[in-house]
């Protein structure tokens, strides 16, 4: 899941004290510096993150580890006994790790710790397991804590909200938050991409498509980021094409899905056009999102279903 591991840090890097604050419980902590885990020697796995922060006069580390399944091979407090011991002997301070889960039904079985009870040589390893699904996602958004918006999406909801209704109103927090435009494309495109880990692709592209934030996404450095690093991928693998047209033609493709769903539940209700009317499989049958657009805006504006028909000769 390298896609998710490079959002984590992406977004770790640029807000680091939010993500300090909100893994440790407490405000009174002062960055100092995030550290670049890709300078790690080439015999330990890289961790997630380290930052650096001070925290009660005393400088120490914060590590925090992201998983989207349970790790079995090996097992996560066996990583886990890795991370930490590389990091103390690395930098020689004290260290507060965490793993956090970002899949729903991830880290239930994590006992989080890693235990070793011999005579004489006893190990007790301890971290904290924060599983998103556990978290308020409400509260999150309220907190303005920029850096955790893109994750809301795989926390709790609140009750008696609809799974799709509490993503809309992630995105539309993100797509709404004061900030700089280029910050806000991160959130969207960082959160778009989360939210694949629980949410069906058609209910994110209806989504992107409600919100208009399409052309917001592709201007983002992380979206940016991914596509550059799906290509290398790509030709490393000697693929023809690269996975960036993929994630584009898939986000494009249920946009349109999407615009001629809308299309037609609209002539539904407004001319009570029936799914075996031939304008229903004509529609069905176009894949070009500008004509979509433009037969939308016809549906929502005409005054019958034969100025419709006139409007979409027109377009062909």
């Amino acid at each position: 899941m390298a896609e998710f591991d490079a959002i984590s840090k992406h977004l770790i890097q640029t807000y680091p004290n939010d993500f300090a604050s909100f893994t440790l419980g407490r405000e009174d902590v002062e960055v100092l510096a995030v550290v670049d885990t890709e300078q790690l020697t080439v015999e330990a796995h890289q961790t997630d993150s380290l930052i650096r922060v001070r925290m009660d006069d005393e400088e120490v580390l914060v590590h925090n580890e992201f998983q989207t399944t349970d790790s079995t091979n090996p097992p996560m407090p066996r990583r886990m006994a890795g991370y930490i011991g590389h990091a103390i002997r690395q930098h020689g301070l004290p260290i507060y790790s965490n793993v956090i889960y970002l899949r729903p039904n991830a880290g239930r079985r994590d006992p989080g710790y890693y235990i070793q009870e011999r005579l004489g040589y006893p190990i007790a390893i301890h971290y904290r397991v924060i599983r998103l699904i556990e978290i308020e996602g409400e509260h999150v958004l309220e907190s303005g804590q920029s850096g955790l918006i893109p994750f809301t999406p795989l926390m709790k909801p609140p009750e008696g909200i609809a799974s799709d209704a509490w993503l809309q109103q992630c995105i539309y927090t993100a797509r709404t938050h004061p900030i700089a435009r280029s910050y806000r494309a991160d959130y969207l495109a960082g959160m778009v991409a989360l939210s694949e880990l629980v949410y069906e692709s058609e209910t994110i592209s209806d989504i992107i498509f409600k919100e208009g934030i399409m052309d917001l996404i592709r201007e983002s450095s992380l979206f940016q980021h991914l596509t550059q690093q799906s290509r290398e991928e790509a030709r490393e693998e000697g693929l023809e094409q690269g996975r960036e047209e993929g994630i584009e033609q898939g986000i494009e493709q249920g946009i349109e899905q999407g615009l001629r769903e809308s299309i037609l539940d609209v002539l539904e209700i407004r001319f009570d056009l029936p799914a075996s009317h031939p304008l229903s499989s004509h529609i069905a049958a176009i894949d070009d999102l500008q004509r979509l657009k433009q037969l939308h805006r016809a549906a929502v504006q005409v005054s019958n279903l034969d100025e419709f028909r006139r409007r979409l000769d027109s377009i062909e």
